[in-house]
């Protein structure tokens, strides 16, 4: 029953409005007010999943869904979470799961040979790899061995010192790991870039940001460099990043939570050339993978490093293997002591499509967002913000156009008015003080049809805005 639920929902799911329409605290209003004392049957379950659940669901897995970055499913990868779910192992060290550990360490191998991930990043080189569940995990787990690394050598007494670096575009989870790993909240720099470069962090600000910070007595400890920033999808210069970065002695950590799937395909490969010289890289499977949520994938030169930082040795965890030194056990590579068996998830995902029709998968997003860049274009009242990367276009209505009203506001309205309509959802970001409309192009589901669409019922309601805005000037 469950799964023909499922189905009859994925039959459907052109037909729901993409952004619910509910108001805050609704399904308080509809569900008791304490949990059943008897058991109730599925059908009644089901029933009320229908009537209550499904009007608050904003539909992810849509076609019709281009906000933020895409969450890819796929029954591939369904069908991996149903076989982790169903077998219910908690694969904290070898011995509680040897499969688990096994499977995770060989498909983390294969997934970074076909990044080109040079060798020291792998097992095979004494490297590794480890299946989180997200890219603030890796963050978190990456900042707090970069944290001792650097402590090891300037002193526990020196916590205060420590800076970490990124771009005012650099995602927000690494100023929320800073913190709990118990960076100084002042010792954040994220650095100012600008539209002229396409909102990459430059080697140049980094570097004049690291002198000023060694000129106060500061010591860097820790950089983020991102492929594929969520406003934008700016690209940093990973190579001229690390150049700079690792004469200071600093972790250099690359976040490519969206991008980095699609470096899989040869003619993406270049946005992270220069990642030999980090010590950590990640890329989010669930994004744009194919795989199900959750699973993000980090690789680590060092596994010592994490480690050190995050095992623990319990006398009711001792075992043979683990002391033999001769298994992973992925306890000591993660925040969490328990964790699940996502490595079936990838494992089946690789295997039911393999590389080349997952190449081709990726490559088919891309082809629809350079067509709707391209209709974006033949709009002259819109303008395309940044120059497109993958499938991430960023496009707003021109100034000029809004009639002496304030353009943000004008876009702001534009946007609000397309996704309170149920038959589209895009985002928006904040750049260099403008608001921009993003159209992240990655369901699974969507096809050149529902771009098409997309651009039309952009086209339908800046009309009337624009209608509007005329009339009341």
């Amino acid at each position: 029953m469950i799964v023909d639920f499922l189905a009859d929902y994925y039959y459907n799911i052109g037909n729901y409005p993409v952004l619910s329409q509910v108001e805050p605290g609704y399904l308080q209003k509809k569900l008791p007010s304490y949990a059943p004392f008897g058991s109730e049957p599925i059908e009644t379950i089901l029933q009320d999943m229908k009537k209550h659940i499904i009007p608050g669901i904003t539909h992810w897995q849509s076609p019709n869904f281009f906000a933020f970055f895409p969450s890819s499913g796929s029954i591939a990868g369904f069908m991996g979470e149903m076989l982790s779910t169903g077998l219910n192992t908690v694969g904290f060290n070898w011995l509680s799961s040897p499969a688990a550990t096994e499977l995770e360490t060989t498909v983390m191998d294969w997934l970074g040979q076909e990044l080109r991930l040079p060798k020291e990043f792998l097992f095979a080189g004494h490297g590794g790899g480890v299946m989180l569940g997200t890219t603030c995990e890796a963050i978190l787990a990456t900042l707090v061995a970069a944290r001792d690394r650097m402590l090891n050598l300037v002193g526990r007494d020196n916590i205060g010192k420590l800076v970490v670096y990124g771009s005012d575009q650099t995602h927000c989870a690494v100023q929320k790991a800073a913190h709990i790993a118990g960076f100084d909240p002042n010792n954040f720099r994220a650095i100012k870039t600008s539209r002229s470069n396409s909102f990459s962090l430059l080697p140049q600000s980094l570097l004049k940001t690291i002198q000023k910070d060694l000129h106060n007595g500061l010591v860097p400890c820790y950089l983020c460099v991102t492929v594929g920033t969520t406003s934008t999808t700016a690209i940093d210069p990973v190579g001229a990043l690390c150049h700079v970065a690792k004469n200071y002695g600093m972790w250099i950590h690359v976040d490519a939570a969206y991008a980095g799937s699609a470096c899989i395909c040869p003619e993406f490969r270049h946005l992270m050339d220069g990642v030999e010289d980090a010590d950590s890289f990640s890329l989010n499977a669930h994004k744009w993978f194919l795989t199900n949520l959750d699973c993000c994938c980090l690789w680590v030169k060092d596994p010592n490093s994490l480690i050190k930082s995050l095992s623990t040795n319990p006398s009711y965890l001792h075992n043979n293997a683990s002391e033999s030194k001769q298994v992973v056990d992925y306890k000591d590579w993660q925040i969490t002591l328990s964790r699940k068996f996502r490595a079936l998830k990838v494992w089946l995902v690789l295997r039911s499509y393999g590389v080349s029709n997952l190449r081709n998968f990726l490559r088919s997003h891309v082809e629809m967002a350079k067509s709707f860049e391209e209709m974006v274009k033949l709009d002259k009242r819109f303008e395309i913000v940044v120059p497109r990367n993958l499938a991430m276009v960023c496009f707003r209505l021109i100034p000029s156009v809004v009639h002496g009203g304030d353009a943000n506001e004008i876009n702001r309205k534009l946007l609000d008015s397309m996704n309170e309509s149920g038959r589209v959802y895009m985002s928006h970001a904040m750049v260099d003080g403008m608001f921009v409309i993003r159209c992240a192009i990655g369901a699974t589901l969507t096809q050149q049809e529902h771009v098409i669409m997309a651009w039309k019922i952009v086209q339908e309601h800046a009309n009337t805005i624009l209608n509007k805005t005329a009339i009341s000037a």
